[in-house]
């Protein structure tokens, strides 16, 4: 029986992809090396990297103006990175839609002022602020946004409109729906929801923002550093950026992120569906603001949500706890994961349902 893994991050990976890692692993382009011990510097290396700046490039539709860096640290080194290289003592708005915007915004205040624009914090994270209620700066440094929250389990479905730089942290819905690049001035994503394993950040930055950082920021936290040297400047994590690699070609087969969005919205829609049709599951998001990646919800007691974890793991239904800051279950249905594990995962909660109900 198939093991569906609904686990937040490190999430499971298309399966494909996990067979050609697992075919080139020791011996990657009859090198008789794995990819792990390859040179960065080495011939059979240097064209992954590029591939997978390329594929990002394409799937996004990213002009010139745009950078694509790999960085490590993940995208909790990005909350301060970014303020590191644009604030420069002056004022950020901040969007606080959840428990990662917060931590954002938490790391850019040691480095200048943050307004925030707008919170749901007082009612659990569970809706994103109207756009017309934001309270703006003039002349902010940059607004910062979280794109998908994936422990309260809201999202965007669309984007505000600003005079100021816009940074979006897209680490638990990049490439999974169609979007305008050319609002951001910046994306940055962690890779181990939709794009790959942990150990690598993606960074998308447009290079006039890039300028903006002083000779103050240190080498290897200025983006500049990055943008000269292709993400080489020194050792970058390569196994990380290889499955991202592995994982874009994989897209690109798919027929790109239209086509992936319309299987995520299926997925969404039958999931979502399913819970608004129950009166023993209760999900506590604003049904407009739903989360097509993290669906969280919770059954008539903490009890039963963890009767719930547990028996859904015996039946190879894997990580479904929620965060431990709020409790209840979650199911993360990222790009990987097929509408076969959304029917398993609903045949199951009727199960649940009709013995415990």
């Amino acid at each position: 029986m198939a093991v569906y893994n609904f686990s937040a991050g490190p999430a499971m990976l298309p399966v494909e992809v996990m067979k050609q890692a697992q075919e080139e692993f020791c011996n990657y382009g009859n090198s008789g090396c794995g990819i792990l011990e390859l040179s960065h510097r080495g011939k059979l290396f240097e064209p992954v990297i590029r591939r997978a700046e390329a594929n990002v490039k394409e799937l996004l539709g990213l002009s010139d103006d745009y950078a694509v860096l790999f960085v490590q640290g993940g995208a909790s080194m990005q909350f301060a990175m970014l303020a590191m290289n644009f604030l420069n003592g002056g004022t950020a708005d901040y969007a606080d839609t959840g428990v990662w915007s917060a931590k954002a915004a938490k790391e850019a205040a040691r480095f200048g002022k943050v307004n925030l624009v707008c919170s749901s914090k007082e009612s659990k994270y569970n809706h994103i602020p109207a756009f017309d209620t934001w309270k703006t700066t003039e002349g902010a440094a940059y607004l910062h946004i979280t794109s998908n929250n994936t422990v309260a389990g809201t999202q965007y479905q669309a984007f505000p409109e600003t005079k100021v730089p816009m940074i979006a942290d897209m680490s638990s819905d990049i490439m999974s729906r169609v979007f305008d690049p050319n609002k951001f001035a910046m994306i940055y994503a962690g890779a181990q929801k939709n794009l790959g394993p942990s150990g690598v950040a993606l960074v998308i930055l447009r290079k006039d923002l890039a300028e903006r950082a002083t000779a103050a920021v240190p080498t290897m936290l200025n983006y500049n550093t990055y943008i000269a040297d292709g993400s080489m400047f020194n050792t970058p994590p390569t196994f990380a950026i290889y499955i991202l690699a592995l994982v874009t070609d994989y897209f690109k087969k798919l027929g790109g992120i239209a086509a992936i969005e319309k299987i995520n919205n299926a997925k969404a829609a039958k999931l979502y569906g399913f819970l608004d049709s129950s009166d023993f599951y209760k999900t506590p998001v604003v049904k407009e603001d739903r989360s097509r990646m993290n669906v969280v919800f919770r059954t008539p007691s903490e009890e039963l949500d963890a009767l719930f974890v547990k028996k859904a793991a015996e039946e190879n239904l894997t990580s479904l706890k929620g965060h431990r800051l709020v409790g209840g279950c979650r199911a993360s249905i990222y790009n990987a994961m097929p509408m076969a594990g959304v029917d398993a995962l609903i045949d199951f909660m009727k199960d649940f349902e009709r013995a415990n109900g």
